[in-house]
């Protein structure tokens, strides 16, 4: 599963509005934001980058004013981190992440609430305003954020919300367009004041039933704790591998 996940996350970045491939890695670049968490590289599976192959990655993320990123299934190509240690990168994070295949899935009981996908724009910037409460205002609401969900729905992905009682957004999930036969669900986020609700499980069962409905093999996850993760194990996810970030200190 290690080489699914790293083949989606080449397919994932070459679909951004600006890509660079250099000495066997894969930049995705947005150009509406410098944010370290949409601007990014990943090596090929199998890549055994040498030291000239990684200074031209610095190099491609420098000259553009980013923070050099990587995100990747260390797996499925070990030459890759000893190269970058060697250059100076550092751990960020090591995430474990959850795989749900059709033989898995588990609809949400009908007791569960229900997930809309958002239509119009009121919908959308509600959603990106939510998933940033949810997440502590990592991120500012904004209408980028709102455009970029709703490209997600619009580009093959899927959206999913429960709406809350003053009409806004309780919580919701995304999931990207498939690739390599399998799909990322990511930003699965609940408003404080709506946690222990059954949102989460709701919306990330809505989002994963979309794509494996749609044909895809497999969805995939990681979770930030052991809270998340038994929602998302209720749903059919189940562990397979790691991922490991890395980014270069200033």
């Amino acid at each position: 599963m290690d080489t699914d996940v790293q083949s989606f996350v080449v397919a994932h970045l070459r679909r951004r509005p600006a890509v660079v491939e250099t000495g066997g890695f894969v930049v995705g670049i947005d150009p509406g934001t410098t944010s370290p968490y949409l601007n990014y590289a990943t090596p090929l599976p199998g890549a055994r980058p040498t030291a000239r192959d990684v200074a031209a990655l610095v190099a491609a993320f420098r000259e553009r004013g980013l923070t050099p990123r990587l995100e990747f299934a260390p797996d499925a190509a070990p030459g890759v981190e000893p190269a970058l240690r060697e250059a100076g990168f550092a751990t960020e994070a090591v995430h474990e992440y959850l795989v749900c295949a059709p033989d898995t899935f588990t609809p949400p009981p009908a007791s569960a609430p229900l997930a809309r996908t958002p239509s119009t724009d009121a919908e959308y910037a509600a959603v990106d305003a939510a998933l940033s409460e949810a997440f502590g205002g990592g991120f500012a609401p904004s209408a980028e954020g709102a455009a970029r969900l709703r490209r997600v729905q619009e580009g093959g992905g899927a959206v999913r919300f429960v709406r809350a009682p003053d009409g806004g957004c309780a919580g919701a999930a995304t999931c990207s367009a498939p690739a390599e036969g399998t799909a990322e669900a990511a930003g699965v986020g609940t408003r404080p004041a709506f946690r222990g609700r059954g949102v989460a499980g709701a919306v990330t069962a809505a989002v994963t039933g979309a794509l494996l409905a749609r044909g895809a093999r497999s969805v995939w996850l990681e979770y930030s704790g052991e809270g998340s993760r038994r929602v998302y194990e209720r749903v059919g996810y189940r562990p397979q591998g790691t991922r490991l970030y890395l980014v270069l200190p200033d």
